[in-house]
């Protein structure tokens, strides 16, 4: 079945399909953000909040990256106009749509729909595309994928129907922990073998064109947590400073990502070498990237609530912690797109380190503004270095 590949002819750049699908991962993502800021502002001063509740948060956040990221691969290795294909994006958008609904009480009543929803998506895409793809050597790797999904999904079941506690968590952990590790491994099968990710083929530009829209669709949520929650009935100047710099914030994250690795990640993957294992790194650091904002964009909400409020340990973390994760990203697409890591990247990390003490005795909005200034200082760097300089080509460190 030749004709499913994806050539890479007119299709470097998403289909309304997948605009489609990506526009249910903003609500998706929002859920995540509204539930985890719940619990923070709980009890926040209480023993194991970091455990607890980031770590429900990490797995509901990895189950909606592994949907999106496969769905991504997916349409970037197969044609994104054949029908088998579309079918499986719409199945997938439709259980993305379902976890998004249930993601406020997936560790409480709605888990079984979470996971039901989940491992719907995850075993529908190889089995269609196993059938699509039957007599060929490329069925192989769908049916690793199909029977691994199918292990992990009794898990994924187990999980929700075991009572509300951390027995789900692991559970979910411990599915997604094989599920990443099998595909990093080739999907490795017993009687099957395995299938080396140098040997993929697949459009890098369309997939690289996909890693830009995912991080506009992260913007997109902490416009959307910002917005919301400064359109309340309240208005101050502390909450109207937060929101301020919430803003500028969102747009540093763009500014910093585009400028310029982001920017022109697809001529990085043209110019690889191994386009297959450059975009299975370059994922990791969009991963990274994508908790770093979620992170924020709770802090966000937890500053322009309270912004005079006190700050427990777990809010400034967000609030600063976000960008930092969202920096160990960037430095690391940064690393794969040129082959080198600037300065400004590290002395920004050691400065959000070095503020976590320093303002613990103070206000949320002085964490926030201050997570702005350092993110402004950094995008001020990249000014300088480009100024009077010629745009700076990719290098492929991979």
């Amino acid at each position: 079945m030749t004709h499913l590949l994806n050539r890479g002819e007119a299709t470097h750049r998403a289909t309304f399909l997948e605009l489609f699908f990506d526009l249910v991962f903003v609500f998706a993502f929002n859920r995540i953000t509204a539930r985890a800021v719940g619990e923070f502002a709980t009890d926040p001063g209480r023993r194991g909040v970091i455990l607890s509740d980031v770590g429900k948060t990490l797995v509901l956040l990895l189950a909606l990256w592994g949907i999106w990221h496969v769905t991504a691969w997916t349409t970037s290795r197969y044609d994104p106009r054949h029908e088998a294909v579309q079918l499986v994006v719409i199945v997938r958008l439709l259980a993305a749509m379902v976890m998004g609904v249930a993601i406020s009480g997936a560790f409480s009543g709605r888990g079984l729909a979470f996971a039901v929803a989940y491992v719907t998506a995850q075993v529908v895409h190889p089995l269609v595309l196993a059938i699509m793809l039957r007599g060929s050597e490329r069925q192989k790797l769908k049916l690793r994928m199909l029977i691994t999904f199918s292990a992990t999904g009794i898990l994924w079941i187990a999980g929700a129907l075991v009572p509300a506690g951390w027995g789900r968590g692991v559970l979910w952990a411990f599915a997604l922990a094989i599920e990443f590790a099998s595909a990093r491994l080739g999907w490795p099968v017993p009687g099957l073998g395995r299938s080396p990710t140098w040997k993929w083929d697949l459009s890098g530009e369309h997939l690289a064109d996909r890693y830009q829209s995912f991080f506009l669709i992260a913007l997109g949520e902490t416009v959307l947590v910002a917005g919301l929650t400064y359109g309340g009935e309240r208005v101050s100047a502390g909450r109207t400073i937060a929101f301020a710099a919430a803003l500028a914030t969102t747009v540093l994250f763009w500014r910093i990502y585009f400028y310029r690795a982001g920017q022109i990640l697809p001529e990085a993957v043209s110019r690889t070498k191994r386009p297959a294992i450059f975009g299975r790194s370059t994922a990791d650091s969009h991963m990274i990237m994508l908790a770093g904002i979620v992170a924020t964009s709770i802090g966000y909400e937890l500053t322009i609530e309270h912004p005079y409020g006190e700050v427990p340990p777990p809010w400034l973390a967000v609030v600063l912690g976000g960008p930092a994760l969202f920096m160990i990203g960037r430095a690391r697409l940064e690393h794969e797109v040129f082959g080198r890591v600037s300065t400004a990247r590290i002395v920004v990390l050691v400065v959000l380190v070095a503020l976590f003490p320093v303002l613990m005795p103070t206000r949320p909005l002085v964490g926030l503004v201050a997570a702005t200034l350092v993110l402004a200082g950094a995008a001020i760097a990249d000014c300088r270095r480009a100024r009077g300089a010629p745009p700076e080509p990719a290098k492929p460190g991979i």
